[in-house]
């Protein structure tokens, strides 16, 4: 039987680009799914980083201009990691400096309606009869608002065109713009409506393809459940509760090629759960690399994110003092909100003996922290899924998590329970404040300062299994039940 043929839309794909999580995912999910024998292809913007990667990328294909999309060339390429890629060649959507949301100065693009608008019409084209190329998918894979349109176009415009998915990576962020943009993308005026594109008066691209899509995913299952109530569903629980029986939570992998502590090029001493002892000169380098006094029987407690009211390092913040007593160092990469750069440098200034930070971001910096610290705080209001919990875990650093979304999914708490049977890899607070997220510090720090309940959570999180290989498996059941036998 040949193989079914997926077109994996999405605005990102690391290493090419990344804003977050979803480029992390479109570069490993794929890859993941050709190895079960999928013929997937991705398909992305042509930004300058992508085309300058894919500098052997050639001319595959035409799409007609309509409405206000310009014409486009689309691309035949493979990207790094082998996967046979779509690139949608349009310089004057996507030839320009900053990322791929925003300019360089972080104002979002104007012109992002048709910027994202032609990325998911040349995805619903390609699963068209005719489609421009000779390969034609059989199921379009969507991802966030800004491959929404892709379904809708699917089923408003294109004609016998294929089922598709769409997968919420984060419903905080979707796509919403004013209604003259309905025209101006080329979907009909009918289609602004409660029962299509239309959102409390305008124009939404998620919800767009969490109403037309044949399947909805999103990256856990606790969240699949969260999204679907008013509290954490960003105004579109009501859409995503009536459409239950087509929404399923799908825990995501991490690339375990790159966050392997065993292999880690990045970091000063590789080690495996057989080699524990070694992680000790990481935290030592760990220490010395942010000039805190290296003290090897002092926790460190580390986080790498972004700084924002979703990730809630404020809280990390607001108890830094008393942590610092227990005593304990932090050590923090971070970057994102001015007003809490500006406190975070304030406290580094004041105990920079104890706590120390990097505003940015930095890659080895990044393995850095997950291989020398030791324990990981990830103290998010809400998490869809997250990644760093799981590299923590691969790297025998325990993770102090809130207790919600994915975090829920991938982090077992330590309990007197969970140790005895096998299982504690991490610590878990229930309500996000500071008083919860003291409670679960001072949990971690009495269970470090005991040898065997430490190293018993380490070996449990470094036995995890977070590859793609299940992720990809649940996508795999849901393509085949969709795609027409």
């Amino acid at each position: 039987m040949p193989a079914l043929r997926i077109l994996y839309v999405t605005p990102e794909c690391a290493p090419l680009v990344k804003t977050g999580g979803l480029g992390d995912v479109a570069g490993a999910l794929p890859g993941a799914l050709r190895q079960l024998g999928l013929d997937v292809r991705v398909l992305l913007p042509g930004y300058p980083a992508v085309l300058g990667a894919l500098a052997d990328a050639r001319s595959a294909a035409r799409i007609d201009a309509i409405a206000r999309l310009p014409a486009a060339r689309v691309l035949e390429a493979e990207l790094p990691q082998g996967v046979p890629a779509w690139i949608v060649d349009c310089p004057v959507l996507y030839d320009r400096d900053g990322g791929p949301y925003q300019d360089a100065g972080g104002a979002d693009w104007e012109d992002n309606p048709l910027r994202f608008g032609l990325l998911a019409r040349a995805a619903a084209l390609l699963a068209a009869r005719p489609s421009p190329v000779a390969w034609r998918a059989q199921l379009v894979h969507a991802n966030d608002w800004q491959t929404g349109l892709a379904p809708a176009y699917a089923a408003l415009v294109c004609e016998r065109a294929m089922p598709s998915i769409v997968t919420i990576h984060n419903l905080a962020f979707q796509g919403v713009f004013a209604p003259h943009w309905v025209a101006d993308v080329g979907l009909p005026a009918a289609s602004f409506a409660v029962d299509g594109v239309e959102y409390h008066g305008r124009f939404s691209f998620l919800k767009a393809g969490i109403f037309y899509a044949d399947a909805i995913t999103t990256v856990s299952p606790t969240y699949a459940e969260e999204i679907q109530h008013e509290a954490t569903g960003m105004g579109l629980h009501g859409l995503l509760a009536a459409r239950r029986d087509r929404l399923t939570g799908i825990l995501n992998g991490i690339d375990t090629t790159v966050w392997d502590p065993a292999h880690d090029t990045l970091i000063p001493e590789r080690y495996d759960a057989a080699t524990l002892d070694r992680k000790a000169a990481n935290k030592k380098a760990l220490q010395i690399r942010f000039g805190l006094a290296p003290q090897p029987d002092i926790p460190v407690l580390g986080a790498v994110a972004r700084l924002t009211t979703q990730k809630g390092l404020d809280l990390v913040l607001d108890i830094a003092e008393a942590v610092l007593a227990l005593p304990a160092h932090i050590v923090v990469v971070a970057t994102g909100d001015k007003a809490l750069e500006g406190r975070l440098r304030a406290l580094s200034a004041t105990r920079p003996e104890r706590l120390a930070s990097f505003i940015g971001f930095d890659e080895t910096l990044a393995h850095l922290v997950e291989a020398g610290a030791d324990a990981f705080v990830m103290p998010s209001r809400f998490e869809p899924c997250g990644m760093n919990q799981m590299y923590s875990q691969r790297y025998g650093t325990p993770p102090i998590v809130h207790a919600t979304g994915g975090l829920v999914d991938s982090v077992v708490d330590c309990t007197s329970q969970t140790l005895a049977d096998g299982t504690a890899t991490g610590f878990k607070f229930f309500a996000p404040n500071a008083g919860a997220l003291m409670g679960a510090i001072e949990r971690c720090v009495a269970a470090y300062r005991d040898p065997a309940t430490w190293r018993a959570l380490q070996i449990n999180g470094m036995a995890r299994d977070f590859s793609w290989n299940a992720a990809a498996r649940e996508y795999a059941t849901i393509y085949s039940r969709l795609v027409p036998s």
